[in-house]
């Protein structure tokens, strides 16, 4: 029986010793298909990454946008707004000349002006003047008005016009009591207070409207108009009158 026992124990231990190997063969064979499915993941996983990548490279390259994805770049170019450069004036400024001295100087203007020009205040005298084109030449003429110093009436104007030799020399001369004269458009217009008697000084009755024109080496009446102002109205009493509201439909 230990024979048999022994015997059975050696075929035990044999088959155990066989079982060890068929042991040792499938814990080989597990490790080997592991390994295997260990390298088949990993290759997936390297085959998605790589796929991806290139989506990702041909998305980029060909078919992506970047940030112009929410809408198409506007196709009409943008306006450039330049600020407009504005010419420089060529006009040079009139000469400006004394009308003081000129009228003082001058023999044509009567000798009852020249004493009566002095000064209001100071050094002002009442002498306005103006700078135009009337005669056509070379620099502006000048037109001067005297005037009384108490209520600004005028007396006289004079029109001086500028000489090659860079003198002034006077082509026109009115005097009489309310004169007034000024250049419009090239021409020159004298206007002249109309008094009857008892007006003052601040309500005339009316006024003469004469435009003079260059013509030749003179000037010439172009234009005359007489207007008549109302004497009930302009006494500096009463108020304004109330508004009226319009008619009702």
């Amino acid at each position: 029986m230990r024979g048999l026992t022994g015997s059975g124990e050696r075929r035990d231990g044999r088959s155990g010793t066989t079982g060890g190997d068929t042991a040792t063969g499938g814990s080989g064979a597990t490790r080997s298909g592991g390994r295997r499915r260990t390298r088949w993941a990993a290759s997936s996983t390297a085959l998605v990454g790589l796929a991806v990548l290139a989506l990702l490279t041909v998305s980029c390259s060909t078919g992506g946008t970047g940030t112009r994805d929410e809408g198409p770049a506007g196709s009409q170019p943008a306006a450039h707004v330049r600020p407009s450069a504005t010419a420089p004036s060529t006009a040079k400024p009139a000469p400006r000349v004394d009308p003081v001295q000129l009228v003082k100087r001058d023999s044509r203007v009567s000798e009852r002006v020249r004493t009566d020009l002095k000064p209001c205040t100071g050094h002002e005298y009442p002498v306005d003047s103006s700078y135009g084109r009337l005669t056509g030449g070379s620099a502006p003429d000048v037109v001067v008005n005297v005037m009384t110093c108490g209520d600004a009436v005028g007396v006289g104007t004079y029109v001086y016009r500028r000489q090659s030799n860079g003198t002034y020399k006077n082509i026109f001369t009115t005097e009489q009591p309310a004169v007034y004269g000024t250049i419009d458009r090239g021409e020159l217009v004298v206007t002249t207070q109309v008094y009857e008697k008892k007006d003052a000084v601040a309500y005339p009755s009316g006024e003469e409207v004469v435009t003079y024109r260059w013509t030749g080496n003179r000037f010439a009446e172009h234009d005359r108009v007489h207007n008549d102002f109302n004497r009930a109205v302009g006494n500096g009493e009463g108020d304004f009158p109330e508004p009226t509201e319009p008619p009702k439909n």
